[in-house]
């Protein structure tokens, strides 16, 4: 399953009706250029679970941070960083699973 297919998945097993109408995913632009995309946790099995956090400087053109902090993924990056940004919350949220 590539890493969009998975964030689908893994929305949709969050859908309950309530979980949407406060929690999300944001997917935006950032002025650098470059992605962010937010992903909340709360009330989810990621809930509470730590992520060592992924720094990736290459140059001022090509750079990836991810982080889990507040109950929230954040992944930020370059321009060409989207799917890689989607690669480590699936990853991670895979291996949480596996260690419940």
């Amino acid at each position: 399953m590539d890493a969009i297919e998975f964030l689908q998945s893994w929305y949709r097993a969050q859908i309950n009706g309530e979980w949407e109408q406060a929690r999300g995913v944001t997917i935006e632009t950032l002025d650098n250029p470059g992605w962010r995309v937010t992903i909340d946790l709360v009330e989810t099995t990621l809930q509470g679970v730590s992520m060592t956090p992924v720094h990736q400087e290459n140059s001022a053109q090509g750079w990836l941070v991810c982080e889990v902090e507040q109950d929230q993924f954040r992944g930020d990056g370059d321009s060409r960083k989207l799917i890689a940004i989607l690669e480590v919350f699936q990853r991670w949220a895979e291996q949480a699973v596996k260690v419940e």
